[in-house]
């Protein structure tokens, strides 16, 4: 964990992101507080892609957990190597702040030339093409199902880098390097303990078989979004244009969305297909709380997520 000074001047980067107002670390009570203390003690700090899901707890807490038991948590495959797939999918998804999150962490665990690689677009070797067990394939794949689940959430509520827009340029390369060693683990943490954030759920994953903590980490997530009052005509929208998308960006051009009268339904539809499109016209038309905007880009996010890992068989690349 970092020490106080540093914990502290983390907190305050919430301040920087948009639409929503993050839950202050002070004022986090029950399941918010819960999730805050164990993101700072386990992922080094307050990030912001967990922490603005604040107003929803619910949501906070299924993004913790898929994160917690996906990158963070001991497990078949090393957290290199995760960290790797992290960073291609959130190349491919164009999200240039969790690009350079997790350029930083390869850099604290000595794989600056892959991060480097990724950053500027050139090939590095996909973890997903080796000789992998079961257990190894289903929880690299649980690491690219929560990034192209992070990556759209971050592209509606945050910048493009993770460091505070008042930083400046001759201080960003000590930051990162400050922020990258928070994020080396100093020991594994053990698996599947998050799981008692949520309830139980019913939800199989064909992916995650063979690796009962990502089989029951994602189920339980699943089961939370499911629960969450988002409308009926978002939920069967999303559901059908999805369901004949190749993962393919859609274009510069909005127009795609024209066709749909209800805002909510246009923002749901950017967030699950181009989340980089999402602009102050869209989110506002939309008229939400802070809760329901949450909600609506967290359902749609997972949505997206499971998709996309169902098109391919090494969902770093797609």
């Amino acid at each position: 964990m970092a020490p106080a000074l540093v914990r502290l001047a983390l907190r305050r980067v919430l301040r920087e992101v948009r639409y929503v107002r993050p839950v202050p670390y002070g004022r986090a009570t029950g399941l918010v507080r819960d999730v805050y203390r164990r993101l700072e003690r386990e992922f080094g700090m307050l990030a912001p892609p967990v922490a603005l899901h604040s107003p929803s707890p619910t949501v906070l807490a299924a993004s913790w957990v898929m994160l917690r038991e996906s990158l963070v948590a001991a497990g078949a495959t090393s957290r290199a190597d995760r960290e790797v797939v992290a960073t291609l999918v959130s190349r491919a998804n164009s999200c240039p702040y969790c690009v350079e999150v997790h350029g930083m962490a390869l850099d604290s665990l000595g794989r600056s030339s892959e991060a480097s690689a990724i950053a500027e677009g050139r090939p590095v070797a996909d973890p997903f093409a080796g000789a992998l067990s079961v257990a190894a394939r289903a929880e690299l794949t649980a690491v690219a199902f929560t990034f192209h689940y992070l990556n759209r959430v971050v592209s509606v509520f945050l910048g493009p880098s993770p460091l505070p827009s008042n930083v400046p340029d001759s201080a960003r390369s000590k930051a990162k390097t400050v922020l990258g060693r928070l994020l080396r683990p100093a020991s594994a943490a053990l698996p599947g303990e998050s799981l008692d954030l949520l309830p139980a759920g019913s939800r199989d994953f064909s992916w995650a078989a063979g690796n009962p903590i990502m089989e029951d980490a994602f189920s339980r997530a699943a089961s939370a979004f499911a629960s969450l009052a988002v409308p009926s005509e978002v939920r069967e929208v999303v559901a059908r244009e999805l369901s004949t998308w190749d993962g393919s960006a859609p274009g510069l051009s909005r127009s795609w969305v024209d066709a749909f009268d209800d805002p909510a339904v246009r923002l749901a539809l950017v967030v699950a297909k181009a989340p980089y499109q999402v602009d102050d016209a869209l989110v506002t038309a939309a008229g939400l709380g802070d809760r329901e905007l949450v909600e609506l880009v967290g359902w749609t996010s997972f949505a997206a997520a499971a998709h996309r890992v169902s098109l391919s068989s090494s969902p770093s690349t797609t």
